[in-house]
């Protein structure tokens, strides 16, 4: 008997543990975390005053809200995922996940996400946050098959989380010059962050038909000089915290020397066209944008 019992407990907590990471999987919990991260920062630099509950409630929601974007992505994608190497280990393409459950959990965490935001921040924050999630869900999801231009539509929600996280922490009656200004630095930012991931996984994208350079060509040197420009655009558009007393000189010199280095691998990548040069662009962009927005946030506090 008692070998039964731990035989039976050791099984429940099997399957607990594969449903937790289900659902890591299901919601991409660390790019959620990184969304969140953003978010946070965005959050910080708006705050006058400090609150630990409201700030909490809002990455609460602000996670919600992307775990809600990501599992729409992944329903709507099931069959392609099972196509590419990348993904098809997911819940849903290995029927670990019902349909069902998918789409009630995605739904609830949508209109959680987006109520948290609403009624605990304000009405501004919950109406972008839902337009972020329509856009990203059923704009650019079924559009990456179609045209690399969903980079450019996927860049808008993807720009969202500082922007959300300067409403959150204002008084929601308008977004600000400086709100406006660190979504343009992450918009921009998206484009040479995408497309690094694209040139690495392109081979893998094909089989599900996704088209995502910027080229017809692929992997040539007209999608590595466009990656290359966009970098480009980022030096200056860093330097704008700076130029408009946002933030000091050495908070500013940091960001200058980031967005030099950047555009170095970017041009590595466009003289060598090699998947080794994007791997390094990729991780580099993982490393641009946090170093930036805190660069900016120490900057504000000092």
């Amino acid at each position: 008997m008692l070998q039964e019992e731990t035989t039976y407990e050791a099984s429940f907590w099997s399957a607990v543990s594969g449903k937790i990471s289900d659902y890591v999987q299901f919601t991409k919990f660390r790019l959620a975390a990184l969304v969140v991260f953003s978010s946070g920062i965005g959050y910080l630099i708006a705050a006058n005053s400090f609150e630990w509950g409201r700030f909490l409630w809002f990455l609460l929601g602000g996670f919600l809200v992307t775990a809600s974007s990501d599992g729409f992505n992944q329903i709507f994608e099931r069959d392609l995922d099972k196509l590419m190497a990348r993904t098809a280990n997911r819940p849903l393409p290995q029927n670990r996940m019902g349909l069902t459950e998918a789409y009630i959990a995605a739904t609830v965490m949508g209109i959680a996400g987006i109520s948290i935001l609403w009624f605990k921040m304000n009405p501004l924050c919950g109406m972008f946050s839902g337009i972020s999630l329509i856009l990203y869900a059923l704009v650019y999801t079924p559009m990456k098959q179609k045209s690399p231009w969903a980079v450019f539509v996927g860049a808008f929600p993807g720009a969202m989380p500082p922007l959300l996280g300067y409403i959150a922490a204002g008084n929601g009656d308008s977004v600000g010059f400086y709100g406006w200004m660190l979504f343009a630095i992450q918009f921009i930012w998206q484009f040479p962050h995408f497309w690094a991931i694209a040139w690495v996984a392109d081979e893998d994208y094909k089989k599900a038909g996704f088209r995502l350079l910027p080229s017809a060509g692929g992997r040539d040197k007209t999608s590595a000089f466009q990656v290359m420009i966009y970098t480009f655009f980022l030096v200056p558009l860093g330097m704008m915290p700076a130029f408009f007393g946002m933030i000091g000189n050495i908070s500013g010199i940091v960001i200058i020397i980031c967005g030099m280095a950047f555009s170095y691998q970017a041009y590595k990548l466009y003289k060598f066209c090699t998947v080794e040069t994007a791997k390094r662009l990729m991780f580099g962009s993982f490393l641009y944008l946090p170093v930036v927005q805190l660069a900016i946030l120490f900057g504000k506090l000092h």
